[in-house]
C-alpha cells in the first residue's frame, strides 16, 4: 500500500512540474532515437563498415539507415546476416534502407524488388524505401501517376514480406507540370494505408516548398524524415544540423500530425572531420528536436 501510494505521490509531482516547467515535462517524454544515413559516409563506409559502424555508435546514433545493397556485394561487402550481427553487436538497428527500382518502376519487373525485400528482411527493417527515380520515368504528370501505380504495386508485395514501402523526395519531385508537381500526383495517387514518405527536409525547403503545408494537408504520411540542413552561405551544400538556415524547430512541433516516426540524419558533403560533423548533429537533433 505504501508503495501505491509513493508511486501517486510521484506521479502528482511529476504532473504538477509539467504544468509549471515545460521543459521538465520533456524530461519525462519518450525520446525518439536518432538515426543516421549511411550514404553521410559513403567515402570510408565501404574501406572499413565495422570501423564505420562502432564510430556511429560511439556518436550516440541508435539506428542507422543504408543503401547499396545488392545481392552479390550485400551490404559494403559483408553479407546481410553478417552486418546485422554488426549492427547488433552495437546496439543499432535499421529500421529503413534504400533501394533502387527503376526497373520495377518502368517495367513491374518484379526481381529488383525481390533482392531489394531480402535484403530488408534480413536487417528486420520497417521500411524498404525508394530513394531516386531516373529522369525517364518522369517527365510529366502521366509519368508520375504510372510510377504511382508501381508504387501501390510494390506496397501490396511489400507487405506479403511483412514491410512498408516509402518514397523518398529530392527536389525535381517539385517541378510544376500545368501547375501541379509530381510530388502532389504521388501523395493523392497512391494509397495512404500502404505508400509512404520520406521527406527530406533540405530537399523540400529548397525547391522553395513548405514541409507543413504537406503536414497539414497529408496528415500521417511522413513517418520518416531525412534531418539534413542548408549552409548559410551556399544552400546547394550542407552543414550539421542546427548551424545552418533551416528551422527545423518548427517542423518538428508538427511531428505527431506528419506521423513522424524515424528522424535520420544526413549530410553530403563536410568542411570537417566526418565524424566530429555527425557527433554534432546527433548532440542538436538529440538535445533540441526529438
Amino acid at each position: 500500500m505504501n508503495s501505491r501510494r509513493t508511486f501517486i505521490k510521484n506521479a502528482g509531482m511529476a504532473a504538477a512540474g509539467a504544468l509549471l516547467f515545460p521543459s521538465f515535462a520533456h524530461a519525462f517524454a519518450k525520446v525518439k532515437p536518432v538515426g543516421l544515413q549511411l550514404y553521410t559516409l559513403r567515402e570510408v563506409i565501404g574501406k572499413d563498415p565495422k570501423g564505420v559502424i562502432e564510430k556511429i555508435a560511439k556518436a550516440g546514433y541508435k539506428e542507422v539507415e543504408t543503401y547499396g545493397y545488392s545481392a552479390k556485394g550485400g551490404y559494403f561487402g559483408m553479407d546481410a546476416k553478417a552486418f546485422k550481427s554488426l549492427l547488433d553487436n552495437n546496439g543499432l538497428k535499421a529500421p529503413s534502407g534504400h533501394f533502387g527500382l527503376d526497373s520495377f518502376l518502368k517495367d513491374g519487373n518484379q526481381d529488383e524488388l525481390k533482392i531489394a525485400i531480402e535484403g530488408a528482411s534480413a536487417l528486420k527493417m520497417d521500411f524498404l524505401t525508394i530513394p531516386w527515380m531516373g529522369e525517364s520515368l518522369r517527365s510529366s504528370l502521366d509519368d508520375y501517376k504510372k510510377v504511382s501505380e508501381r508504387l501501390n504495386q510494390a506496397a501490396e508485395i511489400c507487405k506479403k514480406s511483412g514491410l512498408k514501402l516509402a518514397y523518398h523526395n529530392h527536389d525535381f519531385e517539385f517541378k510544376k507540370y500545368d501547375g501541379k508537381t509530381g510530388y502532389e500526383v504521388m501523395l493523392e495517387e497512391t494509397d495512404k494505408n500502404l505508400v509512404k514518405f520520406e521527406m527530406d527536409l533540405y530537399w523540400v525547403v529548397r525547391s522553395g516548398n513548405d514541409p507543413i503545408a504537406f503536414f497539414n494537408k497529408y496528415p500521417g504520411r511522413f513517418p520518416m524524415w531525412h534531418v539534413k540542413d542548408m549552409d548559410k552561405a551556399n544552400h546547394s551544400i550542407n552543414t550539421e544540423v542546427g548551424t545552418g538556415t533551416i528551422d527545423f524547430k518548427s517542423f518538428f512541433k508538427h511531428a505527431k500530425q506528419a506521423g513522424l516516426k524515424y528522424a535520420i540524419v544526413e549530410q553530403e558533403n563536410f568542411s570537417k572531420d566526418p565524424f566530429i560533423s555527425i557527433k554534432q548533429s546527433f548532440d542538436y537533433v538529440s538535445r533540441e528536436l526529438v
